[in-house]
C-alpha cells in the first residue's frame, strides 16, 4: 500500500472495528473496480535489479514521475517511498525488494482499468528507458537471490523484514522476491460481503493456478508452477491463508473482526514515527498493553486501519475485498485478473452460478486445493475433475457475468474481451508458467535472463 492511514479517532468498541468495516458497504451502483499490479525493475544491461539510491534508481524515478505528474510525494523518514494521485485517483508505491506498485483508482469499468493501466505502463517506461531500466512481469524473482535483492528505505518494512523469521520460514521471500496482481471489489451489505467472501476464498486457489508465473528461482526452475503461491504457505500463518471461520453460513463483519484483534500487531504510527509492536495483539492493544512504551498509547481508528492492511489471507476484508491470490505477470494479465473476477462477482446471475458450483466445497477440500496448486497448477484434480475442466466452467460463468454487466468501450465492445489471456490459455492447456517452463528447455537453453527479454513491460 502507499500510505498509511492516520485518524485520530479513538477506539471505543469490538463493535466500532465491526461498524467500520459495515461502513464500507454500498449500493450497487456505486461499485467500483481497484486494480493493484506490482512488477521488477531491472537493469537492461546484466538484468541486475535496481537499487533505491543512485543516478539510475528506483528515487530517481519516483522523482522524475512526481515531476511529471504533480501527485504528492509520500514521505518516510526523509525519503519517497511513493507517490499519492489526486483525490479519487490512484497511488504508486514500493514493495520490500523495490518492487515498483501501481494501486489504481476506483474506475466503473474495466475498459478504464484497462486504460489506466496502459498509461502508467506507457509513463513509466519513458522515464525508466533512458535510466537503462525496463520492468518484469512475472510472480516470483526468477534470478536474484535474496542478498542480492535491494531493500527500500520504508520504516515498516524493517519492522516486517525483523519480524518474519520469527514466525514462518518463507516470509522474506514473500516480501522481497514476489510481485501480484489484485483487484479491490466492493459489497452491499453484511449478507452480499459474506457471499462474495465465501466464493472468493474456494476460488482463490484456482486464480493462483490460472495466473501461475513464477517457476524459476535462484535462476533455475524451482519445481513449481506458482513458487509465490508455495511462499504463501509457511509465511506467517496467524495471518495469512485461508480463514475456516469465513466458511460459516453466518459469517459476519464481527467475527472478522474477532481474528483480526488476536492477530499480532506490526507496529504504531506516531508523530510520523513507526514503533514496533510485533509483541501485543490488537486486543492486547486496546487493552493498554502499551501504556508505558508510548505517550500516546490508546488505540484510534487509523492505528486499526493499518492493522487490517497487515493481514494476509487469501482474501483481505477491509471497507472492500481485495483478491489476493494471482502472481504476477504480463500487460494483458494486469487486465484479465480484474474480468475474472468482476465476472464472478459483480453480476448477479453470475454470483449464483459461482455459488452453486462452490456451496459444498468443504473447507478441508479447499484447503487442500490451495496446498496442491502451487505444484500441480491446472494439472491438479479436484473431486474428479482436472482444473483445467474447472477452470474452463468458472472462466465461463465470468464471461457471462461479464456480459451481461454489458458495459462497451467506443468500439462495443464488452468487458468479456479482457478474458482473451484466460481463453487462450484453456485452449492450448498451457499456463504461463509452462510456457516458461518450455522456453527454458528449449529456445532459452537453460539462460535465465532470456525471461527479462521475453516478459519485459
Amino acid at each position: 500500500m502507499a500510505r498509511d492511514t492516520s485518524d485520530s479517532t479513538p477506539v471505543t468498541s469490538t463493535d466500532a472495528l465491526a461498524e467500520y468495516l459495515d461502513e464500507g458497504s454500498k449500493p450497487e451502483e456505486a461499485f467500483r473496480i481497484g486494480t493493484e499490479h506490482e512488477k521488477f525493475p531491472f537493469f537492461r544491461a546484466g538484468k541486475a535489479p535496481v537499487p533505491y539510491f543512485g543516478d539510475a534508481g528506483i528515487k530517481t524515478i519516483l522523482e522524475t514521475m512526481q515531476a511529471r505528474t504533480g501527485w504528492e510525494p509520500i514521505m518516510d523518514a526523509g525519503n519517497i517511498i511513493g507517490l499519492g494521485g489526486p483525490s479519487g485517483m490512484g497511488a504508486i508505491s514500493l514493495e520490500p525488494g523495490g518492487q515498483f506498485e501501481l494501486s489504481g483508482a476506483p474506475l466503473e469499468n474495466l475498459h478504464d482499468t484497462c486504460r489506466e493501466t496502459n498509461q502508467h505502463l506507457a509513463l513509466v517506461q519513458e522515464i525508466a528507458e533512458p535510466l537503462g531500466i525496463a520492468f518484469l512481469g512475472m510472480g516470483g524473482s526468477p534470478k536474484w537471490t535474496f542478498d542480492e535483492t535491494p531493500k527500500m528505505p520504508k520504516s515498516r518494512y524493517a519492522i516486517m523484514t525483523r519480524y518474519m523469521p520469527k514466525v514462518g520460514t518463507k516470509g522474506l521471500d514473500m516480501m522481497y522476491r514476489t510481485c501480484t496482481i489484485q483487484v479491490n471489489l466492493d459489497f452491499s451489505s453484511e449478507a452480499d460481503m459474506r457471499r462474495k467472501m465465501q466464493v472468493s476464498l474456494k476460488l482463490q486457489s484456482l486464480a493462483t493456478a490460472l495466473f501461475a508465473s513464477s517457476p524459476f528461482t535462484d535462476g533455475k526452475p524451482n519445481g513449481l508452477k506458482s513458487w509465490r503461491g508455495d511462499i504463501w504457505t509457511d509465511t506467517d500463518n496467524q495471518r495469512a491463508g485461508l480463514l475456516p471461520f469465513a466458511f460459516k453460513p453466518d459469517f459476519s463483519f464481527g467475527d472478522y473482526v474477532e481474528w483480526a484483534l488476536d492477530v499480532p500487531m506490526y507496529f504504531v504510527v506516531r508523530d510520523d514515527k513507526y514503533h514496533d509492536c510485533t509483541h501485543v495483539t490488537f486486543r492486547q492493544f486496546m487493552g493498554g498493553a502499551l501504556k508505558g512504551e508510548l505517550a500516546d498509547w490508546q488505540p484510534n481508528m487509523g492505528d486499526w486501519t493499518n492493522h487490517l492492511s497487515t493481514l494476509f489471507p487469501d482474501v483481505r476484508l477491509k471497507r472492500f475485498l481485495e483478491m489476493r491470490g494471482a502472481d504476477g505477470g504480463p500487460w494483458r494479465r494486469i487486465c484479465a485478473l480484474p474480468a475474472f473476477w468482476v465476472g464472478l462477482l459483480y453480476d448477479h446471475s453470475a454470483l449464483d452460478a459461482a455459488e452453486m458450483l462452490t456451496r459444498d466445497w468443504s473447507f478441508e477440500e479447499v484447503q487442500a486445493l490451495r496446498d496442491g496448486v502451487p505444484a500441480q497448477g491446472l494439472d491438479m484434480t479436484f473431486r474428479g475433475r482436472s482444473l483445467w475442466e474447472v477452470g474452463r466452467e468458472v472462466v465461463d460463468i465470468a464471461r457471462a457475468g461479464l456480459r451481461a454487466r454489458g458495459r462497451l468501450n467506443a468500439s462495443s465492445q464488452d468487458e468479456t474481451v479482457f478474458l482473451a489471456p484466460l481463453d487462450e490459455m484453456l485452449a492450448k492447456r498451457s499456463t504461463l508458467a509452462d510456457d516458461m517452463l518450455s522456453l527454458w528447455q528449449g529456445r532459452w537453453k537453460g539462460d535465465i535472463e532470456a525471461v527479462f527479454d521475453d516478459y519485459q513491460y
